[in-house]
Parts: C-alpha cells; structure tokens; sequence
C-alpha cells in the first residue's frame, strides 16, 4: 500500500445489504455529519445510486461515486463471488487494494467478503491470518471478543496473534490505555485447557502485553466484563456469539410476555418504562453492529445485512476510529515487540 494518505477514508458496498442502496445511503448521510471531514467513495450501480445519493445533501458532498453493475447476493457462494469482478463489492475491496482508500464497509454477503478480502487485500506480512472481531456488551462496559468465525481451528500461534490485534482494537476503538486480554478456557486455573491454549498463555505472559494479560477466563466472563479483550478460536468464539445473541433476544421476549400477561403487568411497565427504555439503548444492537476483519493491509468492516441507517453508520464510525487512530500499524508494532522463544512462534503440528 502506497505510504501517502489515500484520497478515500473508506471505500462503502452501497449494494450490500438486505435494503441496499436506501439504507446504506441513509446511514451514509448520519456517517458524513458525525465526520465532516472524511471523503468515501461509494461503488455502486449509477442508475439506482446517483439519484437517490443526490436528495442525501450531506452524503452526496462526502462522498465519489463509482459505477459497478453488479451486487453479489446473499445467498452466492464465495468462489462464486470471487469471479464476479465488477461487482460493487469487489470494486470497493479493489480501491482498498490499490491503495485508494484505507478500508471497507459493506452489508453484504459474509462469506464473499471474507474471501474478496484475504485474496485481493491480503493479511499483513507479520499475520499468519486474519480474525473476526466485533464488540458486545458487558457488565463493565464494551468487551472486545476474537475470532468470531473466521477460523475455526487455531494453533497458539494464532492465538497470540490475535491477543495482539485485540490489544490494537480496543486501544484504536474504544479508547483504552492499557485493555485487559483474557484467553477463553473450560477453567480458570492454570493447567486447564489444550496444549495450544497453555502455549499461547505462557507466550503472552511473557510478552510485551504480558501486564495486560489476565489468563484464562471462562464464558461467564465474557459479560461480566472480567476483561476487556477476550480471546479464543473461531470455533468457539462463533458459538459464544450466537449463543449470547440468543439470550438477548430470550430476555427480551421474556419481558414482552411479562408486561404483557396482565392489567397489573401493564401498569408496572408504564412505572418501569424509563428504566427499560435506558436498558433497551444500551442492549440495542445497532450500537454493537460491524464486525472487523482484521490482520488485512487495510481496514474491513461488516456490517450486518438486515441493520437500518443507524446501525450502518455504527460500522462506519468502527471503521473510521480504525483508520484514524492507525490501527494496522499498531498491530505492526505490537507484533514486532513480541518476546518469544524463537523468532517466531512454532505453529501447531496438527
């Protein structure tokens, strides 16, 4: 990647995403107010992106757009959508390769944005490969959990790469000095767990990070807010995802029926109702939508398909704190400090 500023922030998927281009362009138009300065350049089908980004006054000032006929669906395969190069994902994916902008935001398909990514974007030299990253909620605050899927089978090495990367996350995105790391075990003690996981213990403790670094920790902490980075293989880190979505979506359905069962019920809620409402905008999704590639010569963001303006510009702001707060090159840097045995860390035989 060219070492001069790209023209583009951000290259955006305007047709990615369950009610693409409309939503993508809405959110858009919040993303250019909350950063005024930032230019995107927006690829898209012209015909039906042109129009509708000019009654946007704020997004169509920050924004360039770029023609590409074609949207890769949801439902297509990701070797099927690595031969669709004038798609509008690719295109964008494209722009970060060439150095014009200095990350991604798309809706859309997953899988194809995986794969685009790691073949066209490629992962840092010192990145034996990318993780999946996304922040939810927890007791003490935001939690930082990786890999999210995009590996479902790691070696230690991997998993001190990531400790790394979601070291560089939580500093470049939330804000923190000095993020707490916890590596996901079956316990707590010491001799719990895999040799992979023991080794990768061992190596953090005598890292750079070492400080930081809390040891294992189990899947109840992960919304206690025990640490702030959680770290574990994406296997694992997928199912805890999905399984704490679940039970946000149980607890909330669990509140609806209480309110609901009852005169008595109802008349509590109208008592409880600033309370939830206060409890319903910090368990809202959309303040948690973006998942990160990371590890990449650039910075990829995924947003979910089915998330309105709001949540998209959520993913923006993610990408753009990665971007201005030099989020690669802090992995660069945390990576060329760590202390290991070797030069590098052995990988898993198996």
């Amino acid at each position: 990647m060219p070492s001069e500023q790209p023209p583009f922030a951000l290259a955006i998927d305007a047709m990615g995403g369950d009610a693409a281009p409309e939503v993508v362009l809405d959110g858009l138009e919040l993303a250019a107010e909350r950063h005024p300065s930032a230019r995107f350049l927006l690829v898209g089908d012209e015909a039906r992106v042109g129009g509708a980004l000019a009654r946007r006054k704020r997004a169509a000032r920050a924004c360039s757009l770029r023609h590409a006929p074609d949207a890769i669906p949801g439902d297509m395969k990701p070797t099927a959508a690595l031969r669709v190069r004038g798609s509008s994902m690719r295109v964008a994916i494209d722009a970060v390769a060439a150095g014009e902008a200095s990350g991604v935001v798309s809706a859309g398909n997953t899988g194809a944005l995986m794969a685009l990514a790691k073949i066209v974007i490629k992962t840092l030299p010192e990145i034996d490969r990318p993780a999946l990253a996304a922040i939810g909620p927890s007791a003490r605050g935001d939690v930082v959990l990786l890999d999210l899927g995009a590996n479902v089978q790691c070696d230690a090495r991997n998993l001190v790469e990531f400790a790394v990367m979601g070291d560089a996350f939580a500093r470049a995105v939330l804000g923190l000095t000095n993020p707490s790391i916890g590596l996901l075990n079956v316990g707590s003690e010491e001799l719990k767990g895999d040799d992979r996981v023991r080794h990768a213990a061992e190596v953090l403790r005598d890292s750079h990070i070492g400080a930081q670094f809390r040891g294992f920790v189990e899947g109840h902490d992960i919304t206690a807010g025990t640490t702030d980075v959680v770290v574990t293989d994406g296997f694992t880190g997928n199912v805890a995802l999905k399984t704490g979505e679940g039970a946000l979506k149980l607890m909330r359905d669990l509140l609806r029926q209480v309110f609901t069962s009852s005169v008595p019920a109802r008349l509590g809620y109208l008592l409880a109702r600033p309370a939830l409402d206060r409890l319903r905008e910090w368990m809202d999704p959309r303040r948690y939508n973006g998942a990160i590639l990371i590890g990449l010569n650039g910075v990829v963001v995924k947003s979910h398909g089915g998330t309105d303006a709001l949540g998209f510009a959520h993913a923006v702001d993610v990408a753009m704190d990665m971007v201005t707060h030099r989020f690669n090159e802090r992995i660069r840097e945390g990576l060329a400090r760590l202390s290991t045995p070797g030069p590098r860390i052995a990988a898993d035989p198996r």
